[in-house]
């Protein structure tokens, strides 16, 4: 019996690759382009995308673009008009409203042809244009081809069709029975999450996954996982596994990294390996846990975990996590280890008391706006 075939992938390890591959996607499709992003922004890069969309429904290709509202709140009225004016299809997710800004769509997802998709973290901005070392933040994304890319494009128009968030209660409903029903596909499986009080599909997967595990390496930038994730990487470190977190030595948001840094002492005292990424701001998302692989738009926090729109594309391969392993490799040769007796000696009454005023407000206030704002929609 023949072996069966690896997962045809190419990893993305920085905008400077990943923006490339997508604009060329883009040029070569010749019926659909479906492209869902948070942040479209009116830089360079935003429109070098546009024009490569504009030029895509000139000719006679069905464009359909959806980004988040508020991710992409500072675009001119007027920045799609031209797309539409050639035929394009554009909404805005979840449009701003004081009573419900919280439910956002994080998601980063573009699909030429249901042929070739590109998943991962990179949002449509200059800052992510770069190698993630000299210049631009430091992100991470794949190019793939396969049977999940039909999944995919049933998850795009579901969330397209959801994007107003207008008395659709039944359909918001639906949507989100069908995203925990997704069923894995032989090697490579679609993991959502949507606002909800309970554990997403991907905690489900990642926490069967860590039960087994006996090596973890994670990527993420912004970390505050719910509580029974933290014990379980601690779990792992104390009975003779080894748990390695890369985390932002620079971040983009402060109170995310601030609550980040009010659990090192217990993770380090667990054992766990804690480094920071030094070069740029970190933005990636990555989990290896032995021969599974995690990559796509979702942090290792509360807020991906149990109030945004996410996705990750889970493999179970051992090719494509000894691949996902060099990529964490690469990036721990820029990042600088925290160790404990050093880290204690760091922390100042007032550096602890800011990291557990920023834990509450992630991990306590925000869930319960948001919450609600969802259930009152």
């Amino acid at each position: 019996m023949a072996a069966p075939k690896a997962i045809a992938l190419q990893w993305l390890c920085a905008g400077e690759k990943a923006f490339p591959a997508m604009l060329e996607a883009i040029a070569d499709a010749r019926r659909t382009v479906l492209l869902e992003t948070y942040i479209f922004e009116d830089g360079r890069v935003g429109r070098q995308f546009l024009l490569a969309l504009i030029a895509a429904a000139q000719r006679g290709v069905r464009v359909t673009v959806l980004a988040d509202a508020l991710g992409s709140w500072l675009l001119p009225d007027n920045f799609f008009d031209p797309l539409r004016a050639a035929g394009g299809e554009v909404r805005f997710f979840n449009p701003l409203r004081l009573w419900r800004f919280g439910v956002r769509d994080h998601r980063k997802l573009l699909i030429c042809d249901g042929r070739v998709a590109f998943v991962g973290g990179f949002n449509l901005a200059d800052e992510y244009d770069g190698d993630g070392i000299t210049r631009g933040w430091y992100d991470l994304g794949i190019r793939f081809e396969g049977e999940l890319v039909a999944g995919l494009m049933k998850s795009f128009d579901e969330m397209f069709a959801l994007a107003d968030f207008a008395h659709k209660p039944l359909l918001r409903l639906r949507v989100f029975k069908k995203l925990r029903r997704q069923k894995p596909a032989s090697r490579g499986e679609l993991c959502f999450s949507q606002p909800g009080s309970g554990p997403s599909p991907i905690q489900h997967a990642l926490r069967h996954d860590l039960a087994r595990a006996r090596e973890v390496s994670i990527i993420t930038a912004y970390f505050l996982p719910p509580r029974r994730l933290r014990r379980d990487l601690m779990r792992i470190a104390r009975h003779g596994g080894r748990v390695r977190l890369i985390l932002a030595g620079k971040s983009d948001v402060l109170v995310s990294q601030l609550a980040a840094r009010n659990w090192y002492r217990r993770l380090l005292r667990a054992g766990v390996e804690i480094y920071e990424y030094q070069p740029q701001i970190l933005h990636a998302k990555l989990i290896v846990c032995d021969h599974v692989v995690y990559v796509g738009s979702a942090n290792l926090d509360v807020r991906s975990l149990k109030l945004n729109y996410e996705l990750m594309l889970r493999f179970k391969d051992r090719d494509t996590a000894l691949q996902a392993r060099e990529v964490f490799n690469a990036a721990l040769l820029q990042c600088r280890r925290i160790h404990l007796e050093e880290w204690l000696r760091s922390r100042s009454f007032w550096q602890r008391l800011r990291g557990r005023w920023a834990n509450f407000l992630l991990a306590r206030v925000d869930p319960f706006i948001s919450l609600r704002q969802f259930r009152a929609i």
